[in-house]
């Protein structure tokens, strides 16, 4: 029988229980241990019944029980203990709090998914647990970072399988009632409401749900609210899900209704404003055009001056190496969403379409490009590795027509994982103090080369021994679900062995990622899987996305060899990959692989996980693994790279993998002292744990945000946001420039006469320039100068400025400067004029140079 209406009823804890509700409500205890062991003394099976979640635990758990532990003063010792813990973890000085007073206030952000804990589904895959480790490293750290979401009352879907092994799909509901959250009210008591205009006068309201995340406070916009009609409430209904349009409102509400939740919320609890704006891919994109028409509004601020007080303080972080991984809306569907009668009257719908215009010469004019625009909103950009900020300069050098790709402003941090989420505590243990990601290099070696051989590998079988457990316990599920008999599953408690080289592949599925690489010879994987003196197991995991029916075959494909009876006790595909299934995967492989189709992986985060756990990447130099790789970390798997026929490379490249696996791998694996230990392995991780460990850490990345990118932006926004006067300054001396450009030309260059020179010699130029109506204080005349290759192009040139000299007519200069000439070999130059000005983050910014005619 169906029930009419659904009701939650929240449990009162007795007075004495009332600290274990803030233990609950302060998602910290999803990587604190401590807490978690309170919450498993409160009844440890209901506790694994629950999943671990404490919400539901104290909804699950007789009151008889709950008055009982009221009762009891070892546990109110135990919970009295947490909470302090806890209340010094939020109170005390960290890393942030001495740095010196020009650190930014508040940081802002954005994420259309936030990976913190299975118990809050609101994250699909990478880009959502990347947002996680990094609000939880900045809490770590001390860094006052406000998180800012969409609560998605579907999450993302649960994953199943079909006897014939296709991806099913099921959307639970989610209760916010029910998860660790606090609604965010006004001082008389009733819900915070943000609003969105529509066309046609109408209006998308959402409600503020506040998790929080140790110190940092993550606002969750949920449009399932009694103001809205029935097509407004389903906004927030599921991640990445619907129509075009459906998803074009998601990222209205993520990013203007984002600024005006944070406004909100600082009015309400008297927090500091946000002075830097971070936008984690392009889906929050607009909240540039929100704090645009605030400026426009509230500030008397012309466009343009408010557009350069609005980027001055916006960092842009790209994830994505593929154009089709971009949000592109129709323009004429962005037209109707911000013109007619919703438009604002600072912000003219014609400057927001040449935002997002792919007005270059590969461009497509008839798409609105969130990530062009997020890139035209910001000041500073970052792809997520140092080969992915490579792909990116590239892939986005058309808004820079006039510079290398080497020059596009786009550098890069290289992503990180927080730790404490995901090193098993056994191997906390092993390591002290190294979990909290703050040690450095040399407290890494010591520490790593203080624990025994034997601790080590017995350690790595025990939590080998626990993923076997789980993997068996998962895939007896699924295959229940699937329609099998309990008499039909007697093989799965043989499956696996804690005692054989276990690698581990889990991730989305789409085709780039290459799941089924290792199916490109059947028989030979299975020579491997079966091998009777060294053989090996995967254990596999991944979803694809609902509408992509090409990952769903090639996880059907995976799913039907695992079915095969002569090698499923060696191969296993578990469904309904999250954070829960991977708690004990990372930690339970010897070996983490990746074969993506190089250069496609923006960063790849797994196999961190797995290095910290003390596994060995087996890996395409492909994202992260491309500059940390170093020859006794991990085996790289040679990339064909190059090679235009996909199949033949997939070929190439999974006889590669086939052969480490064969005669590197598991070779050293299976070679065993007369302690059973093997030596050469675990000397393998103990150099993947020195050399990744401090390298891979959440908190290494959130360190390099706050100096590269936050605080210079909090020092450009400060400049000129003070008064405004900065920010007018600036637009009326960009349009001047960009009006004048043409005017500006150089006529001659003059230099040494010879061609040849000796090391340590100067190379003396003047240069001849005509500026037009702009000053010497308009531009920087630039030498560009390096090694050349056989066509005379530059490599990995060095830029160095010249200095005016005279000016010998109206509008016309010179420039002189010298080149020390400090390498041997081939070199060259050319000059060039970019414009100045104190306020720039740099000379390609306003993308103009001029080159010698």
């Amino acid at each position: 029988m169906r029930a009419i209406r659904r009701l939650t009823v929240r449990t009162v804890l007795p007075e004495p229980l009332a600290p274990l509700g803030e233990l609950v409500t302060n998602l910290r205890w999803s990587w604190h241990t401590p807490t978690q062991q309170v919450f498993a003394s409160v009844d440890a099976e209901v506790w694994e019944q629950v999943r671990h979640d404490p919400v539901r635990l104290l909804g699950e758990v007789p009151n008889g029980r709950l008055v009982e532990l009221a009762d009891d003063a070892g546990f109110l010792d135990q919970v009295r203990a947490a909470h302090d813990d806890l209340q010094r973890y939020l109170t005390e000085p960290r890393w942030y709090q001495s740095a010196d007073g020009d650190a930014p206030s508040t940081i802002a952000y954005f994420s259309p998914e936030f990976g913190i804990t299975h118990v809050l589904p609101q994250y699909s895959g990478g880009l959502g647990i990347l947002a996680g480790d990094h609000l939880k490293a900045a809490s770590d750290l001390g860094v006052p970072i406000v998180g800012v979401g969409l609560l998605y009352r579907h999450g993302y879907f649960v994953q199943s399988l079909s006897r014939e092994g296709w991806q099913q799909e099921r959307y639970p509901v989610v209760d916010p009632d029910n998860l660790p959250l606090t609604l965010l009210r006004e001082g008389d008591g009733t819900p915070t409401r943000v609003q969105v205009g529509l066309p046609g006068g109408r209006t998308l309201a959402a409600a503020v749900w506040v998790a929080q995340v140790g110190r940092v406070p993550l606002l969750l916009l949920d449009s399932n609210v009694e103001d809205n009609g029935p097509a407004e409430r389903e906004v927030t209904d599921r991640l990445y899900g619907g129509t075009g349009e459906h998803r074009l409102l998601q990222e209205m509400l993520l990013g203007i209704g984002g600024v005006r939740a944070l406004r909100t919320y600082t009015r309400i609890t008297g927090a500091p404003a946000p002075e830097v704006f971070h936008t984690n891919e392009g889906h929050a994109g607009f909240l540039g055009l929100e704090r645009i028409r605030e400026l426009t509004e509230d500030a008397g601020l012309g466009f343009d001056a408010a557009l350069e007080a609005a980027r001055s303080g916006t960092v842009f972080t790209t994830h994505t190496p593929v154009p089709a991984g971009i949000d592109r809306f129709p323009r004429d569907l962005v037209q109707q969403y911000f013109g007619g009668d919703n438009a604002s009257p600072g912000v003219p719908v014609e400057r927001i379409l040449s935002l997002g215009s792919e007005d270059y010469d590969t461009g497509d004019p008839s798409v609105f490009n969130m990530a062009v625009m997020g890139l035209r909103l910001a000041q500073r950009a970052n792809g997520v590795s140092r080969l992915h900020g490579r792909v990116s300069r590239g892939m986005f050098s058309g808004l820079w027509p006039a510079f290398d790709e080497n020059e596009v402003p786009i550098t890069s941090i290289t992503n990180g994982v927080h730790s404490p989420t995901w090193v098993a505590p056994e191997v906390m243990t092993l390591g002290g103090e190294l979990a909290d990601g703050n040690a450095d290099v040399g407290d890494w070696e010591a520490a790593v080369a203080a624990i025994s051989d034997e601790l080590i590998w017995s350690t790595k079988r025990q939590l080998r021994e626990r993923l076997v457990a789980d993997a068996r316990r998962r895939l007896r599920a699924s295959w229940r679900r699937r329609g099998a008999s309990e008499a039909e599953l007697g093989w799965i408690d043989d499956a696996l062995d804690p005692d054989i080289l276990t690698i581990g592949f889990a991730r989305r599925v789409p085709s780039y990622k290459r799941l089924t690489l290792m199916l490109r010879d059947p028989q030979r994987l299975k020579a491997l899987l079966l091998d009777p003196e060294r053989p090996i197991q995967i254990v596999i995991a991944g979803k694809a996305h609902p509408a992509d029916d090409g990952g769903k075959r090639l996880i059907q494909e995976m799913v039907r060899f695992a079915d095969d009876p002569e090698v499923r006790h060696r191969i296993v595909f578990l469904p309904n990959y999250d954070m829960a299934m991977a708690l004990p995967l990372y930690p339970g492989c010897d070996v983490w692989l990746n074969n993506p189709l190089r250069p496609y992986e923006a960063c790849g985060t797994s196999g961190m996980k797995g290095a910290l756990n003390g596994a060995l990447n087996l890996s395409i130099r492909d994202g992260w693994w491309d500059e940390w790789f170093d020859g006794e970390n991990g085996w790289a798997i040679p990339s064909a790279e190059g090679v235009d026929d996909t199949d033949h490379r997939d070929d190439l490249e999974a006889a590669a993998l086939y052969d480490l696996v064969e005669h590197e791998v598991a070779p050293r694996f299976y070679d065993v002292d007369d302690r059973g230990v093997p030596s050469r392995w675990v000397e393998l991780m103990r150099h993947t744990l020195t050399s990744l460990g401090p390298k891979v850490q959440a908190t290494r990345m959130v360190r390099e945000y706050v100096e590269r990118l936050y605080r210079p932006a909090a020092e450009s926004g400060r400049a000129l946001n003070a008064d405004y006067e900065g920010a007018v300054g600036l637009a009326e001396w960009k349009q001047r420039v960009r009006s004048a450009w043409s005017e500006v030309a150089i006529e001659h260059v003059e230099s040494d006469a010879s061609d040849v020179f000796e090391m340590g010699e100067q190379l003396k130029l003047r240069v001849f320039v005509a500026l037009g109506t702009l000053s010497p204080e308009d531009i920087d005349v630039q030498v560009v100068h390096g090694r050349v290759d056989e066509h005379d192009h530059l490599r990995e040139p060095r830029v160095a400025s010249l200095s005016v000299s005279e000016g010998y007519e109206p509008g016309r200069h010179r420039f002189d400067g010298d080149v020390e000439l400090d390498r041997t070999g081939p070199l060259g130059y050319t000059v060039r004029i970019v414009p100045k000005h104190p306020l720039l983050s740099g000379g390609s910014e306003l993308g103009l140079a001029v080159l010698p005619g």
